[in-house]
C-alpha cells in the first residue's frame, strides 16, 4: 500500500510550476528538479538520528554499505547528498538484518488491513464455494472526499481547477454508484470509458481562505474470487483485439527491455499454461521485493526497472513489474488502482487484472501477495485471482488523459488517486494542498 502519512510528512517546498511567484517559463526539467528536492529532503545526520533508535552505534561504513545495496535511498542534488524522506524507515523494511533488529525491539506489527482480511478472505472463499458465484460479500460505503488547497496558494480571484477521484461504473465488482453531493453546483463526471474516473469542479480563490472541494457518494464493493485451476485456462486467441491490446508495451512503464525479456523467459521456462506462468511470476516478485514507501512515481523513468535495481517496491511499483512480466509471457494484463477501504486502514492502493481465456479478467494484488494469515492453498494464492471486499476502483490504466484535459503536467503523472489541481499560473503540487476521506460503512 502507499504510505498515507507520506503526504503529511512532505516538507513545504514550493513547486516549480504553480506558485505564481516566478515569471520563468515552465519547463518539465525545473519541475522534476523541484519534485526531487521535495522527495529527497533529509541530511545524512537526520537519517542517522532515526537509525540510532534501533542501531545506536551506527557507523559511516554501515551507511555506505546500505547506500551501495540500495537499502538506503539517496541522490546527489545541487552538489549535495540528499536522502529520501522515508529512507530511515525503509531501511528497516528492505535490509533483512535491520528488519530483524527492529522486530526484536518492537515485535511483529500486524497491519490493519490484514486484521480485517483475516476474516474477510476466508469468508469470500467459503461464499464462492457455497454459491458458485465469483462476486460475494458486498460492502456498502458512503464516502466524503475533500481536497483543500492551501490559503493563498493561488492569487485571489483566480479560478482553481480540481479533479477528484470517483468510483468507476464499469467494474462488475463495484456497483450501484450514486453521487449524493458536491461542493460546487456545477461539475463534470468523466465518461465511463475513461481510464481515470474523475469528478471535475472549478472555484475562485478567495484571499486569506483555503479553497475547498468535496464530493459525497455511495457505492457497493464486492469481494471476488476465482477458484482457478490450470485446466480451466484455455489457449489464447492471439489474433483477438483484447490479446493484442494487453500484451504490448506501453510508454513508459511497460517497456520490454532486454533485461525484462530475459527475466520473463527465465521465470516461465518449461511452462505453457498461462495460469501457472502467472503464478511463478507472482510468487517470485513476492519472494524478492519487500514493500517500502515510494518516492513520487513522476520522478522515475521506468518503474519495473527501478524495482529490479533497488530490490523493493510499493504496491504500484510491484504491480507494474508483474504486468510487464505477464505481457512479456503472453498473458494479457493491465494496471488497476484506487483505494483500499478497509475499516481503520484505508489508503491509496494499486493492483492488477489478468485475462485467462475461458475464465475472463481476474484481479491480482501483487503487493498483498501471500497473506500472513494463510493456512491453506486457497488462502495462500487468494490474491492471484481474488480480491477482498474493501476496495474502490478509480483507474483501469495509468498515465492517461484527464477529462477535461489538464493544461500542466500532473502532480502524479502515472497513477490518479489523491486528485489533481491547477490554475492558470501552473500545476499545484502535493505540497500545496491536502486530502481527506471520511467513510461510513453502511453494512459492516
Amino acid at each position: 500500500m502507499k504510505n498515507l502519512l507520506y503526504a503529511l510528512a512532505l516538507l513545504v517546498l514550493a513547486s516549480a510550476c504553480g506558485t505564481g511567484m516566478s515569471h520563468k517559463p515552465y519547463t518539465w526539467e525545473d519541475d522534476l528538479h523541484q519534485r526531487l528536492l521535495t522527495d529527497f529532503c533529509l541530511t545524512e545526520q537526520q537519517v542517522k538520528d532515526y537509525i540510532r533508535r534501533y542501531i545506536p552505534d551506527v557507523t559511516d561504513e554501515q551507511m555506505r554499505q546500505w547506500e551501495e545495496s540500495r537499502a538506503l535511498e539517496c541522490m546527489w542534488l545541487d552538489g549535495e547528498k540528499r536522502y529520501f524522506i522515508n529512507a530511515g524507515p525503509n531501511l528497516f523494511r528492505i535490509d533483512s538484518a535491520c528488519r530483524d533488529i527492529k522486530t526484536a525491539k518492537e515485535g511483529v506489527v500486524v497491519e490493519g488491513y490484514d486484521r480485517v482480511n483475516t476474516e474477510n478472505v476466508p469468508a469470500i472463499i467459503r461464499a464462492v464455494k457455497d454459491s458458485a458465484k465469483t462476486l460475494v460479500l458486498p460492502k456498502r460505503m458512503r464516502v466524503t472526499y475533500t481536497l483543500t488547497v492551501d490559503t493563498n496558494a493561488v492569487p485571489a480571484g483566480e479560478i482553481v481547477r480540481c479533479w477528484l477521484p470517483y468510483p468507476r461504473t464499469d467494474v462488475p465488482r463495484q456497483q450501484d454508484v450514486k453521487l449524493l453531493e458536491t461542493s460546487e453546483a456545477e461539475y463534470v463526471l468523466s465518461p465511463r470509458e475513461c481510464a481515470h474516473s474523475t469528478l471535475y469542479m472549478e472555484k475562485r480563490a478567495v484571499q486569506g481562505q483555503p479553497t475547498v472541494f468535496s464530493e459525497t457518494f455511495e457505492y457497493t464493493s464486492y469481494g471476488e474470487w476465482h477458484n482457478l485451476k490450470p485446466e480451466d485456462v484455455q489457449p489464447y486467441d492471439t489474433a483477438s483485439a483484447l490479446y493484442r491490446k494487453y500484451t504490448v508495451e506501453r510508454d513508459k512503464h511497460i517497456v520490454f527491455s532486454p533485461r525484462l525479456r530475459e527475466l520473463a523467459t527465465r521465470l516461465t521456462a518449461g511452462e505453457d499454461n498461462p495460469y501457472l506462468k502467472a503464478k511463478r511470476i507472482f510468487h517470485w516478485i513476492y519472494d524478492h521485493f519487500p514493500w517500502a514507501s515510494a518516492r513520487e512515481y513522476s520522478t522515475i523513468d521506468n518503474i519495473p526497472e527501478y524495482v529490479l535495481d533497488n530490490w523493493h517496491g510499493d504496491c504500484g511499483q510491484v504491480t507494474l513489474l508483474f504486468v510487464t512480466l505477464c505481457r512479456l509471457s503472453g498473458i494479457p494484463a493491465h494496471f488497476q488502482s484506487g483505494f483500499m477501504m478497509h475499516p481503520r486502514a484505508w489508503n491509496l492502493h494499486d493492483w492488477a487484472e489478468v485475462y485467462f481465456e475461458g475464465v475472463g479478467w481476474v484481479p491480482v494484488d501483487q503487493s498483498f501477495g501471500i497473506p500472513p494469515f494463510a493456512c491453506n492453498a486457497d488462502e495462500k494464492f487468494f490474491f492471484l485471482g481474488g480480491i477482498d471486499s474493501w476496495r474502490m476502483v478509480v483507474n483501469s490504466d495509468y498515465g492517461m488523459p484527464l477529462v477535461p484535459a489538464k493544461k500542466y503536467p500532473r502532480s502524479e503523472t502515472v497513477d490518479f488517486q489523491r486528485g489533481e489541481v491547477e490554475w492558470e499560473g501552473g500545476n499545484l503540487y502535493f505540497t500545496q494542498w491536502s486530502y481527506d476521506m471520511e467513510i461510513d460503512y453502511l453494512n459492516y
